[in-house]
């Protein structure tokens, strides 16, 4: 029989994460203090982060070891296994070979708790009582949901209104782990209450609901702000699914030629990503696609600037492709990805061209989405369809080329709490919508007045 999975023993997990800075050929532009411009000190971010936190967002260490009670709780479903889509290879006929790292397994359904988990136990030996944060399609704060209660943290969850609608039982999840979970813009902040003041119909974004996370954790006592995406120390928490994925594919004897992730802050895609991209640093050919929506271009169409974080320009300035921290994306269904801002870590690669950036439309990924679950089985969330969008167009480059390929990309996270999208798609009431120039334009505005990142 042909192998269809392959499976790590538990003895065999990661124990150090990957940080990709210490072998980056151009190194990371530091962000900036909005008040005075100047680089943002460890203490200027001790509002709303724990200092064991910053310690790990400011490091250029190469491995940093994942503590014990970590790994105890990551092997609940660690580590993942690694899966030949030999159906879809079929359904093509492609001489490609597809592996996708299927982190959908999670207790969450999937790869955000890798990070979440890490969270909540730093925040935890830090004397933190409760989280605050802002979840778009709802997997994060599910899965902070998730970690907070493994290590007894109260947790407050801002929504994404729109997703709030359209994903109830993902709100479900976060109550049923005793998180608090409300719609953003909410009436619970100052910032909120104004948002809902000037625009009673705004369907959220997340920069709004960083926005809501970060006000109420600065104001309580004993709180903190956890992030899910976008931040140096999330993208190496991700880690563990390259680290795992490289050992599967020496169990193998094979080496992917293309790895493929979906990308709205960036951490799924850095996940999978950033331990073949060391080995693309150090001479290995190896090609890397990251893929976001046509809806929200963040690195295929905006421009690298210094940014805000968030709506209410709370954050330290960001060096990153951006569209703008007032950007409110349009409600497509991949919730996920409807972020203005990306990784700075995943934009420096982006620039110096180790990362290849592609945008599809909410169809295609659809369309791709209900071809993998029809032929492998597995319904995707709608930002992992996005990766599988860009794997069909690969096998179909491979089958005319005539050339073998060895394909990899990550199954982020299943899509059975997101069925009303594909009950959409399936009806003929989903459409595509393409950022204007005009929007563009507006939406950039924002960015005039601020510094701009040395040109290298």
């Amino acid at each position: 029989m042909e192998t269809k999975k392959v499976f790590l023993s538990e003895k065999e997990i990661p124990r150090q994460w990957y940080n990709i800075q210490a072998d980056m050929p151009t190194p990371l532009q530091p962000p900036l203090h909005p008040a005075t411009g100047k680089p943002v000190g460890p203490d200027d971010l001790s509002p709303i982060f724990p200092m064991n936190l910053i310690e790990q967002e400011v490091s250029t260490q190469r491995w940093i070891d994942i503590p014990e009670e970590v790994l105890e709780k990551l092997l609940i479903w660690r580590p993942t296994p690694l899966q030949r889509a030999y159906n879809l290879e079929k359904y093509l006929k492609t001489p490609a070979k597809i592996y996708y790292k299927n982190e959908s397994v999670s207790p969450a359904g999937s790869h955000k708790p890798n990070t979440a988990i890490a969270q909540a136990y730093y925040n935890k030996v830090a004397g933190i009582k409760r989280l605050t944060t802002e979840t778009g399609a709802g997997q994060w704060g599910c899965a902070l949901s998730l970690g907070c209660s493994m290590f007894g943290l109260e947790l407050k969850v801002y929504m994404v209104k729109i997703s709030y609608e359209q994903k109830p039982y993902r709100q479900l999840m976060m109550k049923t782990w005793g998180a608090n979970c409300v719609p953003s813009p909410s009436r619970e902040t100052n910032f909120g209450r104004k948002v809902i003041s000037e625009d009673p119909d705004c369907p959220g974004s997340l920069g709004i609901a960083i926005s809501e996370a970060i006000e109420d954790a600065v104001t309580s006592e004993h709180t903190k702000y956890s992030l899910g995406s976008v931040l140096n120390h999330v993208m190496l928490h991700q880690t563990i699914i390259g680290l795992e994925a490289q050992k599967q594919f020496d169990i193998l004897g094979e080496y992917p030629d293309v790895v493929i992730g979906c990308v709205g802050g960036g951490s799924n895609f850095a996940g999978l990503s950033f331990p073949y991209l060391r080995d693309k640093i150090h001479g290995k050919e190896v090609q890397v696609i990251a893929v976001e929506p046509v809806a929200c271009p963040t690195i295929t169409r905006g421009p690298f600037s210094y940014d805000f974080g968030d709506t209410a320009a709370t954050t330290p300035l960001l060096p990153m492709f951006t569209l703008g921290h007032n950007f409110i994306p349009k409600s497509i269904h991949a919730g996920g990805l409807r972020y203005h801002g990306m990784s700075p870590l995943v934009s420096q690669l982006v620039l110096d061209a180790l990362i290849q950036p592609r945008a599809y439309n909410q169809l295609q990924t659809y369309k791709a989405g209900l071809t993998f679950a029809r032929t492998e089985s597995l319904i995707c969330a709608p930002e992992t369809n996005h990766a599988i969008a860009a794997v069909i167009e690969e096998a179909e480059k491979a089958r005319e080329e005539g050339r073998s390929k060895v394909i990899l990309f990550n199954l982020s996270g299943h899509g059975l709490l997101d069925l009303t999208g594909y009950d959409s798609y399936l009806n003929g009431e989903l459409t595509d919508y393409s950022l204007s120039e005009e929007e563009m334009r507006e939406s950039l505005k924002v960015l005039d007045s601020l510094p701009q990142p040395v040109k290298k």
